[in-house]
């Protein structure tokens, strides 16, 4: 079998604190393979961006990666390479689209510069030609009038147009690996099925890996071949994105799956999943998600393993081990009226 283009092994980012050790991202595994697009999802807090900036190496103090992580690329452990090595890879191997583009994109600089700093770090190109590959680039991402565009300043763009401009910068390199954070959140529906649309068609075109992380099931649905489900610092489901929509086996995914908005229901109310995501100086020992959970029963003891389902479908849960217990469900999810 060929080897994934990224391999993340027990990865481990935890924060030292005055207050104690905040585990963000506590023992995660997952992998993208060449060419493939994988939905990484769950709610705020859950550490999917700190698992994305582990990879790219961007955790600052007090947060740092614990000994024994792995994370493997084209081959290459990223948390061995010095940091001049790593400089090399981010931007030009991989690459980000971060979630909101005013905070990605400097604003007293045009967007040609900041698009055409990239070549000029990584491939030492000229001034002019590494401002001809910006309009190029602008024009690729469906920017109308590239020439002139390049000359504006951030503030003069809408919202889809800065997110067209962080994407292009993105892609000048013709990177392996794309990590788009929650890229279409900032914007309106129109705007965020424009910029999906976007996506897939570049990812097409380069043949790149697409790791997207959000937490809107619904761009998942549309987007992603295989989907990753954390939850407090872990990885509680991993499927093919059909799969995991046909059958759930977490009552984390069940209930994210759950609070979707779908279009002609009758209901006023939307369903959420009752409490909050405990804190991360004090994971629960057993079952993080135990407190939430419908089907929670007393155990003795011991943290569900990630376990096979079917090939190809895990889940962390001890329901995959006592499947008899879903006929045991007795706390509803809650529902909420509409505001």
């Amino acid at each position: 079998m060929t080897a994934p283009l990224l391999a993340i092994e027990n990865l481990r980012t935890w924060f030292h604190t005055d207050v104690g050790i905040a585990r963000a991202v506590d023992g995660v595994s997952l992998h993208v393979n060449a060419g493939e697009t994988v939905g990484l999802v769950g709610e705020s807090g859950c550490g999917k961006s700190v698992t994305a900036l582990s990879i790219l190496r961007l955790i600052a103090r007090p947060g740092r990666i614990e000994s024994g992580s792995r994370i493997l690329f084209e081959g290459r452990d990223l948390l061995q390479l010095s940091n001049e090595d790593m400089r090399r890879v981010r931007g030009n191997r991989i690459a980000m689209v971060f979630q909101e583009p005013m905070t990605a994109l400097n604003p007293v600089f045009t967007v040609g510069d900041q698009i055409a700093e990239v070549a000029r770090i990584h491939d030492r190109d000229s001034r002019a030609a590494a401002w001809k590959r910006a309009v190029e680039m602008l024009e690729l991402v469906g920017i109308a009038d590239p020439d002139q565009r390049a000359s504006d300043y951030p503030h003069q763009l809408s919202g889809g147009m800065r997110q067209r401009v962080v994407i292009a910068m993105a892609l000048m390199m013709r990177p392996s690996l794309v990590i788009a954070d929650e890229p279409t959140t900032a914007l309106d529906v129109t705007i965020q099925a424009q910029i999906l649309d976007l996506l897939r068609d570049l990812q097409k075109k380069f043949g790149m890996s697409l790791l997207l992380i959000t937490h809107d099931m619904g761009v998942v649905a549309e987007t992603a071949s295989r989907v990753i489900v954390m939850y407090a610092g872990e990885v509680v489901e991993e499927a093919p994105v059909q799969r995991l929509f046909a059958a759930p086996q977490h009552p984390y995914t069940e209930g994210l799956l759950a609070a979707m908005p779908r279009l002609g229901s009758v209901s006023d109310r939307l369903v959420t999943i009752p409490g909050t995501v405990p804190a991360a100086t004090a994971w629960p020992a057993g079952c993080r998600f135990q407190d939430r959970c419908a089907y929670a029963w007393e155990r003795a003891s011991g943290h569900p393993e990630l376990s096979e389902v079917v090939p190809g479908h895990r889940a962390r849960c001890h329901l995959v081990t006592e499947p008899h217990r879903r006929s045991q469900r007795h706390v509803p999810l809650a529902a909420v009226s509409h505001p």
